[in-house]
């Protein structure tokens, strides 16, 4: 089959449809540039969390649990406040007691819009884009205007995202933290069992979280479950992985440095390879309680209230944008090819 792409209405919603090298993926651009979809025809892996019976309005009550929703700014800001270098914002408390915190921010529910669509010999590609400014409701609570510029291209290598916020305001930094709230299927090989999945997290010090689920700014060693993550013998279904947050590392693929997760199913071998750029370097991993067939290796850019935090930014990962600047992000899915049943 060539590539191929096309605008399709999947259960009333928007999407683009992509299909390259043997995968196919939906981007939702009408919900958050959300890739609702990624499938890989050729090996029978469904990578996301996907209902084909889900309508437009079932993903937009739970945004940040369908697909590959991108969330600015994530996780959770203590009682909505967010400090900058130039100023303090108030955003809404959006997640009650006894959490009284802000969480995931705006950008993953907004209507983006479609820049291009093409696919060559090579592969497909869909651009997207959301411009943020004094139209959108969240602007009274932050008023610091971007745009955020998504791409996805998908070739027999996979699925890979691109991530582009420039700063578009005359004076005010923009506060930077950004996290993908990715949710894996499970079983996500056709026909596999949740109990036969592994996953695979390169994992340094653990961060603490208060009852609130803030940091505490103490950071742990790791214990026998936390190496559970690092060593590949996690089953993260099955049993509740309750935002269980860590400085990332690098783990090895076939011989290669790489900065990412992986889940297998030890019963075919089959994998999900899930590789960040640099600029993610912490990861948190939840699942719902983990009965819902679906987990979240989730990649942050910052930690969980980080400009709020007192330690050094280099530590927390939190940044500023200024007036002008852009900042990038990328991340890339794959599956194994090397397949060795067990």
């Amino acid at each position: 089959m060539s590539n191929s792409t096309q605008i399709i209405d999947f259960n009333g919603t928007p999407c683009v449809k992509l299909q390259a090298g043997g995968y196919e993926a939906l981007v939702a651009y009408e919900i958050g540039s959300n890739v609702i979809r990624l499938h890989d025809n050729n090996n029978g892996i469904e990578f996301f969390r996907f209902d084909p019976n889900n309508s437009a309005d079932t993903i937009k009550q739970s945004a940040e649990v369908w697909g590959l929703p991108t969330l600015y700014l994530p996780n959770r800001f203590a009682d909505g406040v967010l400090r900058t270098s130039d100023a303090v914002y108030h955003l809404p408390v959006n997640e009650k007691a006894p959490y009284n915190n802000h969480i995931h921010g705006f950008l993953h529910k907004r209507v983006h819009e479609v820049v291009e669509h093409n696919a060559d010999s090579n592969c497909a590609w869909v651009k997207t884009r959301y411009v943020y400014d004094e139209r959108d409701e969240f602007y009274q609570y932050l008023p610091v205007s971007f745009v955020a510029e998504y791409t996805f291209t998908l070739s027999a290598n996979g699925l890979e995202q691109n991530i582009k916020f420039i700063n578009t305001s005359s004076s005010k930094v923009l506060p930077m933290s950004l996290a993908s709230h990715t949710t894996i299927n499970a079983p996500f090989v056709d026909g596999g069992k949740e109990s036969d999945i592994r996953l695979t997290v390169p994992i340094g010090k653990k961060c603490e979280l208060n009852e609130r689920c803030l940091p505490t700014g103490n950071l742990k060693s790791l214990t026998m479950w936390d190496l559970e993550y690092k060593n590949g013998t996690k089953c993260p279904v099955l049993q509740v992985c309750d935002n269980d947050m860590y400085f990332g590392e690098y783990a090895d693929l076939n011989g290669e440095k790489f900065h990412g997760v992986i889940a297998e199913d030890i019963a075919s071998g089959k994998k999900i390879c899930y590789e960040v750029s640099d600029q993610y370097k912490f990861w948190i991993i939840w699942n719902d309680r983990g009965f819902n067939h679906y987990f979240c290796p989730e990649p942050m850019t910052a930690m969980i209230d980080a400009p709020n935090l007192d330690m050094p930014s280099d530590i927390t990962g939190y940044q500023e944008v200024k007036p002008g600047e852009t900042f990038e992000s990328s991340s890339h899915f794959f599956s194994s090819r090397s397949f060795s049943s067990r």
